[in-house]
């Protein structure tokens, strides 16, 4: 400890020993160890430049021959290099790392202080590395430290700081250039520095936090769980001698948190998440507004929360993580090195409320942070295949949203760029390849491309092999393979592809045992690939297990669940299909019941809510013929009206609107001998004739008349063989028979005709 009494005694023998005197340059020496030794406590940069310029006095006093020319040398650019320290002038590092140069150039092999001034070069040569990332200069530094090391032996004092010194540079050297023989070489000093530190050692707990860190590095690139195990050990360990109040408490905090939630990740264990969560509050509470490492401390919260936020579907931690992510980007300016993860996180937390709430502003704000992301990871960059995979996610996302290829064209070659910085063994490998396949399978649904759907189910397969039994994601693997197998089996047929869907589904389907979050997406997968087999096969016994699954997904998926729309349309249909199979009644009324409630979902611009309105009234038209109950004939008519409404020209369901819409009217006509009815549907039905090929009629023709013109018009252009040819065909002549009938039974009967309605 240095005391104000210490400075002062050493300043008055200073002052006895007058310029020219013998001795001056030990006092200004003294004068100026003690006044850094007193900075170094309490910090004053006053102590410190006043100890530089007596430390030049002193270099002056020690021309080249004096034996203690090094040691005042060594002095003064350690000075220097703590005031670059604590003020970031560069021209003080440059100076200290000259005078260190000059100062080992008096220490040659065999000197007693050589290994000091070694490692001191080589810490300077660190921070300008740090600063201006020149690998000359962290090269130079491994040497040195190598050097240094080799002559601080077992039992050496200071062999625990070259230790840990030379592994702080190779894991430099590896987070830039991504060697792995650095990581491991780091490692194994970082466990010779442990051993140096027992109980109680003063240096323990930095030692623990050290090994830990690169343990977790090692863990994430080698997706070795055995390094994570330990890291996670390790940093308890060093949690436990940083109590409150602790300067590094913080560190240890975040650390762990981080290494928990990379835990939970692998295996899924949500006390993990809960307590990675837990860890990053107490870590932020650490950190007030204005403290250095407040924008880190945001960022690991708010990608917790993300986390935790996936798998409970709360929406009010996705909220809580979106701020926290803004909160942090604002503390991360341009030039900040965690700028582009911060853009990252808020893109992809951004990219899940789109997905929840389906505002279509979050997903653009996605991608235009996605992409300031990526210009911050150019070629070369170690974050680079993440912000690719991002970016890629979030243009894919929005492909779907406005089906625009250019964006789906766009993600799939992100996807490829960052598969080729996945080789074999990469840590992210499978997610790429899994990535890509997704992109892939998009494509080849939008433009029926068979080469896409054969190219993603290569890639699915080699996804699912690097992810075993026991992998957290090859749930997610069995799913997509299943679906593309099931695609190409609807497209060519083949029963093997059937077979195997239905396989990769039931194993699915065992990885979600109940209570699982994914059990419902698993449940509704099988589902699906059973009733596409079932549809070509009609095997009653798929009929049933498929109605079970719908009905299991719908219970997993209540209320407010963002799913629970397509659960509810699904049961409706696979409903229909057993009453048309078996002709249950109760089966019908049910399929009409979900139908309704799928049909309250489907608020304005849901895109399937033509195909909800549709379903519902084929259901009631069906009820209807069985019990011939004019009220639900009538609500499947103005069901089918508000679908067409939605189904302006050119829209690929106009026609099947049309078809259904005329079939109900002539129902009603049939039964109410209404002959509005009948001219309303023959107008329905030359509208959709003018769908193919699409030709427009007379938009401002009212009779029956001039519809059965059109549609005669709309059918001579109809190539023989068209699927709809026939039908319509037929029933224009049925049509034009009951006008025929109608006008008869008119003329008969001495009344004028009814007037016809558009």
């Amino acid at each position: 400890m240095v005391s104000a009494d210490d400075v002062s005694r050493k300043r008055r023998r200073l002052e006895r020993r007058r310029r020219g005197n013998r001795g001056r340059d030990v006092a200004l020496s003294e004068l100026a160890d003690a006044l850094h030794a007193r900075f170094q406590k309490e910090r004053k940069i006053a102590d410190l430049n006043e100890a530089i310029s007596l430390y030049r006095a002193a270099v002056e006093l020690r021309p080249l021959g004096n034996e203690k020319r090094s040691s005042s040398l060594q002095s003064l650019a350690l000075c220097l290099a703590n005031r670059h320290g604590y003020q970031g002038v560069a021209a003080d590092l440059e100076e200290a790392l000259t005078l260190g140069r000059a100062a080992l150039a008096l220490r040659p092999s065999g000197h007693p202080d050589r290994a000091t001034s070694l490692n001191d070069v080589a810490c300077d040569l660190g921070t300008r590395f740090a600063k201006r990332a020149d690998m000359h200069d962290l090269v130079e530094a491994i040497e040195f430290h190598r050097a240094a090391l080799e002559l601080r032996p077992f039992g050496h004092p200071h062999r625990f700081a070259s230790l840990q010194n030379l592994a702080r540079c190779l894991r430099d050297r590896y987070d830039n250039l991504g060697v792995a023989a650095d990581l491991e070489e780091a490692v194994t000093l970082r466990r010779e520095a442990l051993e140096l530190c027992p109980l109680r050692h003063p240096d323990r707990d930095t030692s623990l936090n050290n090994l830990a860190c690169d343990l977790a590095m090692s863990s994430e690139k080698q997706a070795d769980t055995r390094d994570l195990e330990e890291a996670i050990e390790f940093h308890r360990a060093a949690l436990e001698l940083r109590p409150l109040g602790h300067p590094d408490r913080f560190a240890s905090l975040q650390n762990l948190s981080c290494c928990l939630r990379s835990r939970h990740n692998n295996h899924q264990v949500v006390a993990d998440l809960e307590e990675a969560v837990t860890l990053g509050r107490a870590a932020l509470e650490l950190c007030p507004a204005g403290h250095s490492n407040r924008g880190a401390s945001l960022h690991n919260l708010a990608g917790a929360l993300r986390t935790r936020s996936e798998k409970q579907n709360d929406i009010c931690e996705l909220e809580e993580a979106i701020k926290l992510f803004r909160a942090a980007l604002e503390l991360h300016p341009s030039g900040h090195p965690l700028r582009s993860s911060s853009l990252g996180g808020l893109s992809r937390c951004l990219g899940d409320r789109y997905r929840s709430l389906g505002v279509v502003a979050d997903l653009e704000e996605a991608v235009t942070l996605g992409r300031a992301a990526l210009v911050l990871c150019p070629p070369g960059n170690a974050a680079r295949d993440l912000s690719l995979n991002n970016l890629a996610c979030c243009l894919r996302k929005r492909s779907e949203a406005h089906a625009d290829m250019r964006d789906l064209e766009e993600a799939i070659e992100l996807h490829r760029t960052a598969l080729v910085l996945r080789p074999s063994g990469h840590p992210g490998r499978d997610d790429s390849l899994n990535s890509l396949a997704c992109a892939l399978g998009d494509r080849s649904e939008k433009q029926r491309n068979m080469c896409d759907l054969e190219e993603a189910i290569v890639l699915f397969r080699a996804a699912l092999e690097l992810r075993p039994s026991g992998h957290p994601d090859r749930f997610s693997s069995l799913q997509n393979l299943a679906r593309c197998l099931r695609h190409r089996y609807c497209i060519q047929g083949v029963v093997a592809d059937s077979g195997e869907a239905v396989e990769l589904g039931r194993a699915a389907l065992e990885l979600c045992p109940p209570g699982h979050p994914d059990r419902g997406a698993s449940l509704d997968s099988l589902a699906r690939t059973l009733r596409t087999r079932f549809e070509k096969q009609a095997d009653p016994c798929e009929l049933e297990e498929m109605v079970d699954l719908y009905r299991a997904a719908l219970e997993l998926r209540p209320p407010g669940h963002p799913h629970r729309f397509s659960s509810l349309q699904d049961l409706a249909h696979s409903l229909r299909d057993r009453y048309d199979k078996q002709g249950a009644v109760t089966d019908l009324e049910e399929a009409v019941m979900f139908g309704r409630a799928a049909l309250e979902l489907c608020l304005p611009g849901h895109p399937d809510c033509v195909v909800s309105l549709n379903s519902l009234a084929c259901n009631l038209r069906t009820k209807f013929g069985g019990k011939a109950d004019m009220h639900d004939l009538d609500e499947a008519i103005e069901l089918l009206r508000k679908a067409l409404e939605l189904c302006p020209s050119g829209h690929p369901l106009r026609f099947f609107s049309l078809g259904n819409l005329v079939g109900c009217l002539v129902n009603r006509h049939d039964i109410q001998g209404l002959i509005t009815n009948s001219k309303d549907a023959t107008t329905s039905d030359g509208a959709a004739q003018t769908l193919r090929p699409p030709v427009q009629p007379n938009r401002g023709a009212s009779d029956i008349d001039e519809a059965i013109v059109l549609e005669k018009e709309a059918l001579q252009l109809l190539m023989p063989g068209d699927p709809h040819y026939d039908l319509c065909q037929r029933r224009l002549a049925a049509l034009q028979m009951k006008i025929i009938l109608q006008d008869t039974n008119t003329l008969s009967s001495g009344t004028s005709p009814a007037p016809s309605t558009c």
